[in-house]
Parts: C-alpha cells; structure tokens; sequence
C-alpha cells in the first residue's frame, strides 16, 4: 500500500499576542496533517485558539499576532517563509478561507455578482464577457439562482451569504479550503443543508477541509478526523467516530457530556466546571488539571507528551509509558 504524501503539514506552529503585560501565546505548538480530500474538524471552547490556528494557517494574521515558530506547509512549500507577492499567486487557487460571518466578510455595497467578479480578476485575466457566465455557474454550483448575482448581501438569507462565499473560496477549485465556523450563525435546518452542500462539493470537486465549529454533533457527521484543542494545544487528534466512540482525554469526555444526544438513554447534561486557563499565565503542567477529575500531584507540574493510543493521538499524564 503506498502512503499518501499530506496535502497540508503543520508542525510546531506557535502564535503570540503581543499585550502591554507581555506575550499571549494563544497557539503553543500545534502539529496537524490534512491529506489530499480529507475532512478534519476542529472543536474546543471559545479562546481555545480555534481561529488564530486557522488564520495562522492562511496566513493572514495581523497585529498584534505574530507566528513565533513553526512552518507550514501546503504542498511541500512552507507558507510561512513566502512574501506577500508569492502568496498571492497560491491564495484562492490552491487554498481558499471562508470566514465566520459573510454578512461581515461581504462587502454591503457591492452586489454578489462583482463581488464574484472581482475575485475572478483579482487572480486570473480572462475576457470580461466571460466573467458573468463563470460567476453564475459558480452560484449554480453552490445551490443559488444566478439571478442573485444582482443582488446585494442584505438581500439574501443567512444560508445563502455563507454559500456565496463558499461559492467565492471555490471560484479557482483549491485543493484546501479552510472554514471558521461558517454555520454559526444558522438555524439548525440551515447549517444541515449547508453542510450537505459542502459535503457534495467536496466529493465532486476533491478538496481538502479543515473545518472549526462549536457544533459537536456537526463535526459528528461530517468530518472524517477530528482535533481537539485546549487553552492553545492540541490535546486530542483522531478519527471523528473513534474520538466519539471512545473519548482518551478527560477534556474530550467532558466535551462529550456537554451537548445533549438525540438517541439511547436519557442522560443529564454535565457542564465542565472551572475556567480555561490564562494564555498569559498558563499552568505550568497539564493546562487541564484545575478543572480536571483524574488530576494527581505531578500533573500539576509535568506537561503531558503527545502519546499514540492507536490511530488517536492524546496529550494526557493518564496515557504516559511511565503512568
């Protein structure tokens, strides 16, 4: 069997915050690989450091954040050492983002149309008489009547603005396209759809996902790996059906008793007690420990290795070869 060489590689990507008090290091050494068509969710409470690892990925981060180690690569090429110039050549053709709110992200006074079309020109000359037959395809692609390419943003649904920028992320077909939260701000007959959606442009089209989202039972069915990240790491990395089958880490457990589920016994939802941690000050072990029910003295003091349990990946004390 022949492995298949990652698509993207992230290694020990670390980003600061500069603050009056000092450096805030909201992203503490984050390794991930996607493969070429893969879907791997992200999951973890809010300050975790969901977004920043995205857009540290994509490379557009901006002050008062700063990468202060690592490297990223997309394709062997490591995106962190390129200019402003080289990463324009490969933004929306090899990978594209769409961001957590299109009614932000979408210029107001613009309609959808030269929206679309100043994406097109932006990266690629082509005939301007060609412009309005490739935007409406591309609408068509996504679920929307072309129509709309008149139409402004406040003019359409929550649904369809985020499936407009899906349309405008997939206007080059990119081989990675990166998401923050983009359903976040749906009804839950919105979100399903549009995931459905995305989950068939991927199958047509082949692109990779890295997909952030609050929303476990959306990543439940539709990721094929699944990251957990607390207080800026990484601290469970697996196949989504494995992580929810059987949660290592007591964090990804607490998650899981956290959202109520549809089917089985009924079960009282347990909340996580305590706070996440200060990225300014952060524990000097297992940042979990204050709010953890496993914790013994040394954990408060050790921090965890990243341990193979299977094909999981779990930083926790409870995994150690010396526990």
């Amino acid at each position: 069997m022949i492995a298949v060489k990652p698509l993207l590689e992230v290694d020990d990507l670390t980003v600061d915050y500069d603050a009056d008090a000092g450096a805030v290091r909201a992203v503490d050494q984050v390794s991930l690989q996607v493969a070429p068509g893969e879907f791997i969710g992200i999951v973890g409470e809010s300050g975790c450091g969901k977004s920043t690892l995205l857009y540290a990925i994509a490379r557009l981060l901006s002050a008062p954040a700063t990468i202060a180690g690592g490297s990223v690569r997309l394709k062997g090429r490591d995106l962190l050492a390129m200019d402003e110039e080289a990463l324009r050549e490969i933004r929306w053709r090899d990978y594209s983002l769409v961001m957590q709110s299109a009614m932000n992200a979408l210029n107001p006074v613009l309609t959808v149309g030269a929206q679309l079309r100043d994406t097109i020109d932006a990266h690629d000359a082509i005939p301007k008489e060609e412009s309005p037959n490739r935007s409406a395809a591309l609408l068509r692609m996504v679920g929307i009547d072309p129509v709309h390419l008149k139409s402004y943003p406040h003019q359409l649904s929550g649904g369809m603005r985020q499936r407009a920028m899906i349309a405008m992320a997939l206007v080059f077909t990119p081989e990675l396209v990166i998401m923050d939260e983009p359903t976040s701000a749906l009804d839950v007959v919105a979100q399903r759809s549009l995931m459905l959606q995305i989950k068939e442009l991927q199958r047509r089209i082949g692109f990779a996902a890295i997909f952030v989202t609050h929303d476990m039972s959306l990543v439940s069915h539709f990721s094929d790996r699944l990251a957990v990240m607390y207080a800026g790491q990484i601290v469970e990395l697996g196949k989504t059906r494995d992580l929810f089958d059987d949660p290592k880490h007591p964090y990804t457990r607490a998650l899981m008793q956290s959202f109520p589920s549809i089917s089985g016994p009924k079960a009282t939802l347990q909340g996580i007690p305590g706070s996440p941690p200060d990225l300014a000050h952060p524990p000097a072990g297992c940042r979990f420990a204050p709010r953890c029910p496993l914790v013994e003295p040394r954990f408060r003091v050790e921090p965890p290795a990243m341990v193979a349990i299977g094909s999981t990946l779990v930083r926790c004390h409870l995994y150690g070869r010396d526990h």
